[in-house]
């Protein structure tokens, strides 16, 4: 005997009212719940994508939150999925009109590229951000001098306005630091990054100056990882883990290189991930320890 909707569909939870956050995790929210209707039907992928006009590629990205979904295509998709009841429907198309609103970082998109709008949505959302920085001081902690010199190592041919909007962009992200509820940030930051000048000796001052006073903060922990910790386990590489409360938020792994980035979410990839960072803040000076390299090298200056 065929099931009913009911036993084939699993129950969407809590209402997605109580879902916080901006439009990047909105559409994850989405494209997961979207998904699991899709695979519960028994729908293919290709399918999905003819009921919408589109492709079964179309369908991946909107499972998968990387595209604003339409509200008309959702309501496509939810008939498709036996999704009748008027209540129902209008939470799932809900949240899409929710999902399609611009995030705050909209106003800086003649020089946001789309990789760097799913980090900067991520951020918002995120409940704990871990990182490890091999060459840089993390971007969340940079001054607005410090900053400046980095944008302008990666924009050669950039305008001396876009590097401005760059860092503009750059010191508005931090300001989930110090909102209320604040995510728990946890960053280790490589003896190199921080021994290497950037914008000069006032711009350093600067920066180490706000790097003591952000780890002050309760929910700031900074960690060095000193030269005689030996080679890192990241191979050189930066790392940062996003973890989130939400419950149709995977653990995601952001990897930026200098004109594009990754973003991973399998199980598998972020568990491996996790342990090189775990043995990198094992590895590295304690909290405590931290601070005073940071003092003592501020001395320098």
């Amino acid at each position: 005997m065929k099931p009913s909707r009911a036993e084939r569909v699993p129950a969407v939870g809590p209402s997605f009212g109580q879902v916080r956050g901006g439009p990047t995790v909105l559409r994850i929210v989405l494209g997961t719940q979207l998904r699991r209707l899709r695979e519960a039907t028994g729908i293919t992928r290709e399918a999905a994508g003819e009921a919408i006009r589109g492709s079964h590629a179309k369908i991946s990205r909107l499972e998968l939150g990387r595209v604003a979904q339409k509200e008309r295509d959702v309501a496509d998709l939810l008939t498709l999925y036996g999704i009748t009841d008027p209540d129902e429907r209008e939470e799932y198309l809900d949240l899409a009109r929710r999902a399609g609103s611009a995030g705050w970082w909209q106003q800086y998109s003649d020089v946001t590229p789309s990789w760097l709008e799913t980090i900067l949505g991520l951020e918002d959302a995120a409940h704990v951000i871990r990182s490890y920085q091999v060459q840089f001081i993390p971007g969340l902690l940079q001054t607005a001098g410090y900053a400046r010199a980095v944008t302008s190592l990666g924009e050669a041919r950039g305008s001396a306005h876009d590097i401005q909007r760059k860092v503009d962009l750059r010191l508005r992200r931090q300001q989930l630091l110090t909102r209320a509820n604040p995510p728990k940030l946890w960053f280790v930051m490589d003896e190199g990054a921080l021994r290497r000048p950037m914008g000069g000796p006032a711009a350093m001052r600067e920066q180490l100056e706000h790097l003591i006073e952000m780890a002050a903060l309760p929910n700031v922990t900074l960690q060095v990882a000193p030269f005689t910790a030996g080679p890192s386990a990241a191979a050189g590489g930066p790392i940062t883990l996003l973890r989130f409360l939400e419950a149709d938020l995977p653990d995601i792994v952001y990897l930026e290189q200098l004109t594009s980035a990754l973003y991973l979410d399998k199980r598998a990839d972020v568990e491996n991930y996790m342990v090189v960072l775990d043995r990198i803040s094992a590895a590295a000076h304690t909290d405590e320890d931290s601070v005073r390299f940071l003092q003592e090298l501020l001395a320098t200056y």
